[in-house]
């Protein structure tokens, strides 16, 4: 698996897997209404090339396949997470998320969605509160959390 920087000829294929994803992966934690609202949002998606190109956003590649993304901000803002539905548990996550947690020097704060709270439980996120979201007019739940960074990370 090769991690590097985004880059703008990835959007479309991005975009694809966070819609299959969420379709797939998301559906054992949310309804079939509340997965087809938010993999709606892949073509928002499509407009984001500057803000990812402006965020640290790295893409996880094998043989040609795009396996996975993430992005972080310098603040600390985990923004998006996303594994390939047929490539969840082979550790792609957490070679993104290694990477990702490593750019920042202080606290990371997400808000993970049902799914993807045990990951970041696993790693040493916190649960800050439980959040209903809107998404066009779906109710959703998701969780802020944070990881504090110890001082000899810092």
């Amino acid at each position: 698996m090769e991690l590097r920087k985004y880059g703008s000829k990835d959007l479309p294929v991005l975009a694809e897997l966070f819609r299959e994803t969420i379709l797939t992966v998301n559906r054992r934690d949310y309804t079939e209404e509340q997965t087809k609202a938010w993999a709606s949002r892949w073509q928002n998606l499509l407009k984001r090339d500057g803000e990812f190109q402006r965020m640290f956003t790295l893409v996880a590649y094998e043989r040609g396949t795009l396996l996975g993304f993430g992005n972080i901000s310098k603040e600390g803002y985990l923004d998006l997470l996303y594994v390939h539905k047929d490539h969840q548990g082979q550790g792609v996550a957490t070679a993104l998320c290694d990477k990702l947690e490593q750019y920042v020097e202080g606290d990371i704060t997400v808000n993970a969605s049902v799914t993807a709270r045990p990951f970041f439980e696993k790693r040493g996120y916190v649960v800050l509160k439980e959040n209903l979201v809107d998404v066009d007019g779906v109710s959703m739940k998701n969780f802020t959390m944070q990881k504090r960074k110890e001082r000899s990370e810092r």
